[in-house]
């Protein structure tokens, strides 16, 4: 999740933003201990060492779901047992092993989460295949980003790395000192000129209970908006940015692949495949409507953002079990981590992000 790949927590050794510059060009190096009773210690996070890379560009995509059977007879068998949690989007799944799917299965698979919007699969072995396939797995679904924050599994910068642990509280602490609440909705990278579409998250170890994660429909949000106020929204565009985000990590000393960018989307943007209109703003990314002054801008997106992380009747609550794969369209969804375990405890996840299309503005409502 956007933010959360700088979740780990570097000890103090930045006193201000020109010293954590100078501490980001150090040596290449695993950001925690290797732990030979932990089966997972080789996914333990990595900070590279590389020369600024060039600004990602625009590439024609076709999303893998426009491919697929409506009726899934590769995805979804009679060995195949789904729990849908909410009418508007969440569906667990167990008898479906994502390794083994044929490329119509794949196609079925996007197609399938982009109608549930988030999906989480049990009992699957994701997590024990290598770096390698687990790249050819989710690169048929699109280009795999590479996070402009530089926290990756070694030598595999696309598989992105999210840890705390006691020694490394990340988020945890930042939430709690500057927050009432917890809850940090975002859309993973949403300032890429292509942001990610069909999403996986798998998990490595975590605790018992909580560490889980929130997610809301985008599409629901939008149609509770009345007709009127939807026809306000049609034809705007909002500024989404990385830089706050990167001066955040520069602070904190990681290195930084790229510039942060700055992209303009549409509010109302439209899924390629299954033809929905959803909002597209978020309070992690979002930060102005063009054309707008900043105090019609700032009450427009306040009164959007409080929409959507009220809208209880439209979220879900995600639960982690060893095994789980939740992947989820990030077109038209915004999720959020929970950080209310343990801290004494280790939560640890891989996200490979496959980048979509330009988001698509809705024509009419």
């Amino acid at each position: 999740m956007a933010p959360s790949v700088a979740e780990v927590e570097q000890p103090p050794q930045a006193t201000s933003i020109e010293t954590a510059k100078e501490a980001a060009r150090g040596a290449a190096h695993y950001l925690v201990p290797h732990d030979e009773s932990y089966t997972y210690s080789k996914y333990r996070p990595f900070q590279e060492t590389f020369d600024k890379e060039p600004a990602l560009r625009y590439f024609d995509h076709v999303d893998a779901g426009s491919r697929a059977d409506p009726a899934k007879p590769h995805l979804l068998t009679s060995d195949t047992k789904l729990l849908h949690l909410s009418p508007y989007l969440g569906t667990e799944v167990r008898g479906v092993q994502l390794s083994k799917l044929s490329k119509d299965g794949l196609d079925e698979l996007a197609l399938f989460v982009a109608e549930r919007k988030v999906v989480v699969f049990r009992d699957q072995d994701l997590k024990d295949v290598t770096p390698e396939a687990q790249l050819a797995f989710t690169s048929h679904f699109g280009p795999p980003h590479v996070h402009p924050i530089a926290v990756n599994i070694e030598g595999f910068p696309a598989l992105a790395v999210v840890y705390r642990d006691e020694e490394r509280p990340g988020f945890q602490d930042h939430l709690v000192s500057t927050q009432i609440n917890h809850t940090n909705w975002h859309s993973d990278v949403s300032y890429e000129k292509q942001p990610p579409g069909t999403t996986f998250f798998y998990i490595l170890d975590g605790p018992e209970v909580g560490g889980d994660t929130l997610f809301l429909s985008q599409v629901e949000a939008y149609r509770r908006l009345s007709p009127e106020f939807q026809k306000r929204l049609l034809g705007l565009t909002a500024v989404h940015t990385a830089v706050p985000q990167a001066e955040g990590a520069t602070k904190r000393g990681l290195p930084i692949r790229r510039d942060p960018v700055e992209s303009e989307h549409p509010i109302i943007r439209v899924h390629p495949v299954t033809g929905e209109k959803a909002l597209f703003i978020n309070p992690g990314f979002t930060s102005r409507i063009v054309g707008f002054k900043k105090e019609e801008s700032d009450a427009l997106l306040g009164f959007l953002f409080d929409h959507i992380t009220k809208g209880a009747d439209f979220q879900v609550r995600l639960r982690y079990e060893p095994g789980s794969v939740v992947i989820w369209d990030n077109r038209v969804t915004a999720h959020s981590a929970i950080p209310d375990f343990d801290r004494k405890l280790r939560r640890h996840h891989i996200r490979l992000t496959p980048q979509a299309e330009k988001p698509i503005a809705a024509a009419e409502i």
